[in-house]
């Protein structure tokens, strides 16, 4: 049960990601931001998540790795909403923020991964679609 909570957090970690990413690319920024807002939102269930993985007596991963999640989030809520900052453009602002966001999707895959291959397969591949579609998302068209 509680794993399968986790795996799918990690889709709808993911699918926001990847929606986040295109938006940039092909929207207006009020869409953004909205869509930013429902991804702050998913602090919620990851605090569930560890209360869940505390109760349930799960590996101390699941909790580290939703502990992981809720800094990414807290970090990318108080750049873009609090601060108001470009962070990509600093790097002191901007290697944090990446380590955090290496290492919980690192946390969704591996942890999905040792319960169930082939949910940690579909993880990794959504991973990889994030990957791409950041990379779109950051780089200029050629006209």
């Amino acid at each position: 049960m509680f794993e399968t909570f986790y795996f799918l957090l990690g889709i709808v970690n993911s699918l926001l990601l990847i929606t986040i990413f295109f938006l940039v690319r092909y929207t207006k920024t009020a869409q953004v931001a909205v869509t930013g807002k429902v991804y702050l939102a998913l602090a919620i269930p990851a605090v569930i998540g560890i209360v869940l993985a505390q109760q349930q007596q799960k590996p101390t991963q699941y909790t580290i790795f939703l502990g992981i999640f809720l800094a990414f989030l807290m970090l990318e809520g108080i750049y873009d909403f609090v601060l108001k900052v470009s962070f990509r453009e600093n790097w002191k602002l901007l290697t944090p923020y990446l380590m955090l966001y290496w290492s919980m999707n690192y946390g969704f895959i591996v942890m999905t991964w040792k319960h169930s291959k082939l949910q940690g397969g579909i993880l990794l591949g959504l991973f990889i679609i994030q990957i791409i579609a950041n990379i779109r998302s950051h780089t200029k068209e050629k006209k």
